[in-house]
């Protein structure tokens, strides 16, 4: 079988690459993505790297247990920053209602890029992400990510999340993202859903065929 070659900065098959959708915005809050060594394997529908490459204020750390892991607790124990971890809780500060409190610090924003049962057992072997404050939102449209089955109608991927926090943060007077680059925050993730239900259809035609 003959491998396809693979973009190295979205991590796609070069035949479908979408780096050509991606525009990178700059943020205040630093986004820093989590993502579960299984994602990072992915070259169809991680929308982890889509994420990474579309804030300026971000970076990308690959792991499980993030416990002893040296840029992470540099980030945590940095006194002149703020860190939450978005993640639902009972005791999570809901965004579309509470205001994320700054106090004169930087912001920062730990994502875990994951499936939900990857997630938990991140969570729960990290204990210095579980000490976190957690921070969530309520949303109540159904994910587009609609070429891989959700756990539940109101799951989404990592950049959606990211773009709905963008959202909030920016009606909070936290962000000042252009309306025109908010919009177009979705593009690579819009265009590779379009592509892959594309293949999707051809590939059902040729059974058919046969």
């Amino acid at each position: 079988m003959i491998s396809r070659e693979i973009c190295f900065r979205c991590y796609r098959p070069k035949s479908s690459c979408m780096c050509k959708f991606i525009k990178s915005i700059d943020t205040n809050t630093r986004f820093v993505i989590l993502m579960h060594p299984k994602e990072y394997r992915k070259t169809k529908n991680g929308t982890g790297h889509f994420t990474n490459l579309s804030l300026k204020n971000s970076e990308l750390i690959v792991g499980i247990d993030f416990s002893n892991n040296k840029r992470v607790n540099e980030i945590i124990n940095n006194p002149d920053i703020n860190s939450y971890l978005l993640y639902p809780s009972t005791n999570s500060i809901e965004l579309n209602s509470e205001k994320l409190e700054t106090k004169d610090k930087k912001s920062v924003i730990f994502i875990i890029d994951s499936t939900w049962p990857c997630s938990k057992k991140i969570i729960r072997l990290s204990e210095n992400l579980n000490r976190l404050p957690k921070v969530s939102f309520k949303y109540t449209n159904s994910s587009n990510f609609k070429i891989k089955t959700q756990p539940n109608e109101y799951s989404l991927s990592t950049i959606e999340s990211v773009y709905c926090v963008l959202k909030l943060l920016c009606e909070q007077n936290l962000e000042d993202i252009k309306e025109s680059e908010l919009n177009n925050f979705l593009s690579p993730f819009e265009m590779m859903v379009s592509y892959q239900l594309k293949c999707q259809k051809q590939e059902s035609i040729r059974y058919k065929i046969r």
